[in-house]
């Protein structure tokens, strides 16, 4: 079957049609998702994303426009440059603004609570504290702290639970 008849099968909500179409495209539209982005995990989620645009836009597919991937890798690449701008958005490296929200000398000027949070962090081993600053504050992943630490992600996850959890029985003991 052509893209042009999977298109128009997916415009008319056949899943058959779709399915085919992801298997033929989804390794090209991966690979230009993870050019611009640069991480992998991320690189799946664009790719995702192009897909579902795709099945939502597959009625304004123009043949006469443009080939059938051609107008699909532009989904990608635009749905990639999307998330590249609001990733882009952290100025600083996250772990970086980790760590500098987590040293010692970064609490004067703040309330009660952040001070509590502050010090219960400070009390974590640091590699648990960066971990739980990346994931609740800057919302990645444990796969996206996985990669950006250079680290496995079962180390990961558990640094992010581990320190949750002391986290809350710290700040739970001095509120208590």
């Amino acid at each position: 079957m052509s893209d042009d008849a999977l298109l128009a099968g997916m415009a008319t909500g056949d899943a058959d049609a779709m399915a085919t179409f992801v298997r033929r495209h989804q390794a090209r539209v991966y690979g230009l998702a993870l050019s611009v982005v640069g991480v992998p995990a991320v690189a799946e989620e664009v790719a995702q994303e192009t897909f579902v645009r795709a099945w939502r836009h597959a009625g304004n597919y123009d043949p006469r426009r443009a080939r059938a991937t051609t107008w699909l890798l532009t989904i990608a690449r635009n749905a990639a440059i999307d998330v590249t701008r609001v990733r882009r958005e952290l100025a600083v490296e996250p772990v970086v603004i980790a760590e500098m929200m987590i040293a010692p000398d970064s609490d004067h000027d703040r309330v009660e609570d952040c001070d509590r949070i502050t010090a219960a962090l400070q009390a974590l081993p640091r590699e648990q504290a960066t971990a739980v600053m990346l994931s609740v504050h800057f919302g990645l992943t444990a796969q996206e702290i996985s990669q950006r630490q250079q680290i496995p992600l079962g180390t990961a996850k558990t640094r992010i639970r581990t320190g949750l959890s002391r986290l809350r029985t710290m700040l739970e003991v001095s509120h208590g």
